[in-house]
């Protein structure tokens, strides 16, 4: 028989039945908290999750995210791909102070710590100024040729 993943969640009310979240949910709430963090790229993703993106499939806003939950404490990986030129260390400290705000305002859990791992730096995109709208325009040879 299948063990039970599901966290339960204490009430200070009083008690009508128990409340049991799936892990998938807290992910999902840690990653979307986490991904909308100023200077976050991307959360780190596998393979198939780029390949079903790729083909126009819902994103999946639990990826970048590890979730442990032992001795009723729940500790949280944050797998990451920052922005180039941010402050890596202030980011960091904003995607443990967002996870944990989110999950506390819609769990009520307590988290032992975030971790947040660094994967790499997205480079800005670079603009290389071609008209797609003309594209064999060219301006040195205008400029050379001048009406008489």
């Amino acid at each position: 028989m299948a063990e039970n993943t599901n966290i339960i969640l204490e009430s200070k009310e009083p008690a009508m039945g128990h409340i049991e979240v799936a892990p998938q949910v807290l992910e999902i709430i840690a990653g979307i908290a986490a991904s909308q963090t100023e200077g976050v790229a991307r959360m780190r993703g596998s393979l198939a999750n780029s390949v079903t993106e790729l083909f126009g499939r819902k994103r999946e806003h639990g990826k970048g995210v590890k979730l442990t939950f032992d001795e009723d404490e729940l500790s949280v990986d944050v797998y990451v791909y920052l922005n180039y030129g941010v402050s890596v260390p202030h980011v960091a400290l904003q995607i443990q102070d967002n996870v944990k705000q989110q999950l506390l305002f819609m769990t009520e859990l307590k988290l032992r710590d975030v971790d947040v791992h660094v994967e790499g730096v997205i480079p800005e995109k670079v603009d290389t100024g071609v008209d797609p709208n003309n594209l064999f325009d060219d301006e040195d040879n205008n400029e050379g040729d001048s009406e008489q």
